[in-house]
C-alpha cells in the first residue's frame, strides 16, 4: 500500500494543572495515497487531536507520524509550518476567511508564503475558484457570498497549492442540507481527480460519503472498516478539474 499518512503508537497529553489528560493513547493507523477517510468520534474521543497531529498544528507527546516518508513528529514549529502549506490544504467549519479580502485574495494567500509572483498567484486563485464554481464571484467579499460560496471559496484555498491531503474539519457544519449535499458532491470530484480526503465530523449522513469511517473513543481507534454503502452527492452538471 502507497500510504500518504502513516502513524505508530501516536499519544498525545496534555497537562492540566496536576493533572495529565490522555488525548491519544496509542494510535496506529495508515492512509493511502487517494483514499477518502472519515474520522468520527464524540466529543473526547480524541477526533480533534488527531486530526490537529495529522495537519502538523501540534506534534505527538510521543510515537511517529510519517507524512509521504518524512517523519514529520518530531519536527519544530517552523519546519510544520513549511509541511502544512505544501503538503495539507485545510477546510474548516467556519470557514476561516479574511473579512476584507476578496475571494481572489483569500484563495491566492498561501501562494505568498510559496514565493510566487502576483500575477501567477491571481492566476492559479482565479483558476480554482473557477473550479469550484465561483469563478464570476473573484472580486466578492466573504460578507457580499452565501455560506456556501464562502465554503467554497475555503475550498479552493485549501487546493490553491495542490497540496496531496485535503483535510476536512466538519466542513458542511454551519450549512443547510442542500448546500451539505452540494459541498460534498466538490469533496467527491476532488478526491476522484487524486486527492487524499480525509474527513472529521459527527454526522454520520455526511462521515457515509467517505470510503473508510475510522470511529475513536478514550483516545483509541474503536472501528476502522471499509464503508461499503457510500452516499454519492456526485453533479454531473458541475465538474471539478484539477489543472
Amino acid at each position: 500500500m502507497d500510504s500518504v499518512i502513516s502513524v505508530k503508537d501516536l499519544m498525545k497529553i496534555y497537562i492540566m494543572g496536576t493533572t495529565q489528560v490522555k488525548a491519544l493513547q496509542g494510535v496506529t493507523l495508515d492512509i493511502a495515497r487517494n483514499e477518502y477517510v472519515a474520522l468520527m468520534g464524540p466529543s473526547g474521543s480524541g477526533k480533534s487531536t488527531l486530526m490537529n497531529l495529522l495537519g502538523c498544528l501540534d506534534s505527538p507527546s510521543s510515537g511517529e507520524y510519517w507524512l509521504n516518508g518524512t517523519n514529520v513528529s518530531t519536527m519544530t514549529d517552523s519546519d510544520l509550518a513549511e509541511v502544512r502549506n505544501k503538503e495539507i490544504g485545510f477546510v474548516f467549519q467556519t470557514f476561516n476567511l479574511l473579512p476584507r479580502l476578496s475571494a481572489l485574495e483569500n484563495v491566492a494567500l498561501p501562494l505568498v508564503y510559496a514565493g510566487m509572483s502576483r500575477s501567477q498567484r491571481n492566476e492559479r486563485a482565479q483558476e480554482v475558484l473557477d473550479s469550484v464554481g465561483l469563478g464570476d464571484r473573484v472580486d466578492h467579499k466573504p460578507n457580499e457570498l452565501s455560506g456556501g460560496q464562502r465554503q467554497r471559496v475555503a475550498i479552493a484555498r485549501a487546493l490553491v497549492n495542490r497540496p496531496s491531503i485535503i483535510l476536512a474539519d466538519e466542513p458542511t457544519g454551519n450549512l443547510d442540507t442542500k448546500t451539505s449535499v452540494e459541498i460534498m458532491g466538490i469533496f467527491e470530484e476532488i478526491h476522484k481527480q487524486g486527492n487524499t480526503v480525509i474527513l472529521v465530523t459527527h454526522e454520520p449522513d455526511i462521515a457515509e460519503h467517505a470510503h473508510r469511517i475510522i470511529r475513536l473513543r478514550d483516545g483509541l481507534v474503536e472501528v476502522d472498516e471499509r464503508n461499503e454503502n457510500v452516499v454519492s452527492a456526485y453533479d454531473p452538471s458541475h465538474r471539478y478539474h484539477n489543472k
